[in-house]
């Protein structure tokens, strides 16, 4: 009996280990261009995207990538909620290519849940200003930001939409859309 239940935990214990590590497979693989590499990555667990970074202690920063699948005609968000869980109160940064080709990023607050989305100044600092590229039929989101409150564990959100005409236009209300929320430990993953 004892050898059945030590076979047993062990089997469970390979298993999760085995998951852990296809999960981290996801996003370790991932490269950027010009040097840039990152400390942690999470696979989030919809709208085929993930998150890099470094967590710096001494200054309370994290630099960090957002990557998401989309086609060119799309865009992409990332952002962090300081006042609670959920789309409304976050401070984003929203990547989409213009007529011309090239990748913007706006920062906005998410003020209600039918937001306009007007460039403004977020709550927190934003040592390093956003850029953004699209590849591979993905948007990659670049950032340094100083952690609200200095807390290393945040409430993420990100999205992903349709563009029309050059212009963002709401995201679907169902499914994964509606789920890309996340409590991010920016210290221990």
């Amino acid at each position: 009996m004892a050898r059945l239940l030590v076979l047993a935990v062990t089997t469970v214990l390979l298993l999760l280990a085995a998951g852990a590590t296809a999960q981290q497979q996801g996003c370790e693989n991932a490269t950027f261009p010009a040097g840039r590499s990152f400390a942690r990555c999470n696979t989030l667990p919809v709208l085929g995207a993930g998150l890099y970074w470094t967590y710096h202690a001494a200054n309370g920063t994290a630099e960090l990538a957002f990557r998401a699948q989309s086609d060119a005609a799309g865009w992409v968000a990332w952002g962090i909620n300081p006042s609670g869980a959920g789309m409304a109160g976050s401070n984003v940064f929203v990547a989409s290519q213009g007529g011309s080709g090239a990748v913007s990023v706006l920062t906005t607050i998410l003020r209600t849940t039918s937001p306009a989305l007007d460039n403004t100044t977020l709550s927190f600092a934003v040592p390093v200003p956003p850029t953004a590229e699209y590849a591979a039929g993905a948007y990659t989101i670049y950032v340094t930001v100083a952690l609200p409150g200095n807390s290393t564990q945040q409430n993420t959100v990100w999205q992903a939409g349709p563009l029309s005409g050059g212009a963002i236009m709401a995201h679907r209300m169902s499914g994964p859309n509606l789920q890309s929320v996340k409590r991010q430990d920016f210290l221990s993953g």
